[in-house]
């Protein structure tokens, strides 16, 4: 297994607001993907079906309101990574101009770090022009 992923974005919004685009599969779907279906509690399905067909599944396994959102991660049609095999955490945190967005992605194996970096640098700003308001545009995945 490979060393975590980190990636961190200011966005300039307040929490609360960051928050709801990590929980509301409608608001998330504005972001990554074409249609998010989400049940945000401990155990609940997280799922996104991606641009090309992919989806995108696993499940939440810790929300705090506004300060933090974790689930797991996977591909239903992609054996490297089956759903449920890797753990997202997003971190949310005050800061003067906003909120600082961490994302630590962790339990990948070694050859799929690069396409998951390209993902995460790709759909951080996308989440944080949406958070701020504006329209990130139709999802085009990342290059």
């Amino acid at each position: 297994m490979s060393d975590p992923i980190v990636r961190e974005r200011l966005v300039h919004a307040p929490a609360a607001k960051v928050y709801a685009y990590l929980t509301d599969s409608d608001r998330w779907a504005e972001w990554q993907g074409v249609s998010a279906h989400h049940d945000p509690r401990p155990g609940g399905l997280f799922s996104i079906e991606m641009p090309v067909g992919t989806t995108a599944r696993g499940e939440f396994v810790e929300l705090v309101p506004d300060r933090r959102v974790v689930f797991t991660w996977g591909w239903v049609d992609h054996p490297g990574v089956p759903p449920g095999s890797s753990t997202v955490t997003i971190e949310l945190i005050p800061d003067a101009g906003g909120t600082l967005v961490r994302l630590t992605h962790d339990g990948l194996p070694d050859e799929e770090v690069p396409l998951h970096v390209a993902g995460w640098e790709h759909y951080l700003p996308r989440l944080g022009t949406a958070a701020e308001g504006g329209d990130p545009g139709a999802d085009r995945l990342p290059g």
